[in-house]
């Protein structure tokens, strides 16, 4: 039976006609992913960088959310060409690829979503889930206009390079992590400062001018909406796990009250 794919993320963040808002999902939980698929954000994203995610458990994950009306970007822990392939044989449709300091870098990321001659992409559609086992009909030829590619201004270096970054044919768009970013500028926690703000907003017009999207991580609702103003088309709120660790610590802050030795003695 003949499938097809849904458009990846560019093209629906294109459909949608405004900025999509969005959040991370961490806790590795395809129950949790499902939870936040359905919530009425426009995006959601799969961390391996820094949470406890591997290969099953982020197509669990996609499995999860399949059918939900929501974009799924996946970031993999290290720009690699061999990791790259095995997210985007799992049905990985949308990248973000972190750490890229370089026109150079950002290239290597292109290269790695497209088959040959255009790229590196290993072949291997027929046993993937991404041609859903060659149910999609010309997956080798119609495949890179399946997958989207962002990669992550996360550095001074990347920063200062942003512009040929933006330039590399492949790259659809980028994603600004102010909190690495704050400490590449010896600003360590310190997302919020004038400076690493300000590079954030440069990079936001950078991308506007390039004619391509610019993301940003912001859980502070003030300072999304500030990017937002300067030109963000996508943005990152919120976290499970954060969303988690709030609202149990409210919990016990309106319910957990301490005793004082006087009521302690009458027991």
């Amino acid at each position: 039976m003949p499938l097809q794919l849904g458009p990846a993320f560019y093209p629906a963040l294109a459909a949608a006609g405004r900025p999509m808002a969005g959040m991370w999902v961490c806790s590795g939980s395809p129950l949790v992913a499902e939870i936040c698929a359905g919530s009425g954000l426009d995006w959601v994203l799969i961390d391996a960088e820094h949470s406890p995610n591997g290969l099953e458990s982020i197509l669990a994950q996609l499995q999860a959310m399949h059918g939900y009306p929501v974009q799924v970007m996946v970031r993999p822990p290290v720009n690699d060409t061999v990791v790259i392939k095995q997210y985007l044989d799992l049905g990985v449709q949308n990248l973000l690829i972190p750490m890229v300091n370089s026109e150079a870098e950002a290239a290597a990321a292109a290269a790695a979503v497209r088959y040959p001659p255009h790229g590196v992409r290993g072949v291997g559609s027929a046993l993937a889930r991404a041609s859903r086992w060659n149910r999609v009909p010309d997956y080798l030829a119609t495949a890179g206009g399946t997958v989207s590619v962002t990669v992550q201004i996360e550095s001074t270096a990347a920063v200062d390079a942003v512009e040929e970054i933006l330039a590399v044919d492949g790259v659809d768009g980028i994603f600004l992590g102010p909190s690495d970013l704050a400490a590449s500028m010896g600003l360590l926690g310190q997302q919020e400062h004038p400076e690493v703000r300000a590079a954030v907003e440069r990079c936001i017009q950078a991308a506007t001018a390039a004619g391509k999207p610019a993301g940003v991580n912001a859980f502070n609702p003030e300072t999304a909406r500030a990017y937002l103003d300067a030109g963000a088309s996508f943005v990152l709120v919120g976290a499970d796990v954060a969303v988690l660790a709030r609202a149990s610590e409210a919990l016990a802050s309106e319910f957990v009250r301490p005793v004082d030795d006087a009521v302690k003695q009458s027991y």
